[in-house]
């Protein structure tokens, strides 16, 4: 069995910044493409950024047994891990790296005990955390809101993480993740 690292953050934390930086550098990662049931954007491709299943196709997965982990982050907006995207990504000798919420890092870090490293990047402030997601462009007035909550709840669980990163400086938070990575991997 291979290694696996979960990057979680409330949502305009950096993470995804961070993974992308983290795939640049290190060779040994491979990314595990998340599941889920909402239309695609404009710039996103299916089987990169996400594998789009529609919610008629999320919920036959359920049904298959096909996800490591999934959850309804709000009302059919069904997120998840495939199985089968971890078993690629081991067969091909590489550790899986997820970009995922909270919910979900946790859950897959419950089922990968002594295999998972968790990590949290935390946002310099709930502030700065609002401003990135309203200079994204893509949130309206509520669902700006429903973030900012969801970025308080899913700050309080940050002590439920192996390792947590202040992402600040961009620079500095990528280096101090990717030496914790390192550390973890040869262990």
């Amino acid at each position: 069995m291979g290694k696996l690292i979960v990057i979680s953050a409330p949502s305009g934390a950096g993470k995804t910044s961070i993974v992308h930086y983290l795939l640049k550098s290190m060779d040994e990662l491979s990314f595990s493409v998340s599941a889920c049931s909402r239309e695609k954007r404009e710039n996103e491709i299916d089987g990169k950024d996400y594998h789009f299943l529609g919610i008629e196709g999320f919920q036959n997965k359920i049904k298959e047994d096909a996800f490591l982990e999934w959850e309804q982050v709000y009302e059919n907006q069904y997120y998840g891990t495939l199985k089968s995207e971890v078993e690629r990504i081991w067969n091909e000798g590489k550790t899986v790296i997820f970009d995922v919420d909270v919910v979900g890092g946790l859950n897959i870090k419950k089922q990968y005990p002594k295999e998972c490293l968790s990590i949290f990047i935390m946002p310099p402030s709930i502030e700065v955390l609002a401003e990135r997601l309203i200079g994204r462009g893509s949130e309206s007035d509520e669902s700006l809101q429903k973030r900012l909550d969801k970025a308080a709840e899913e700050i309080a669980q940050n002590q439920e993480f192996d390792a947590v990163i202040l992402n600040d400086d961009f620079e500095i938070a990528c280096e101090e993740t990717q030496d914790v990575i390192t550390n973890f991997i040869k262990s």
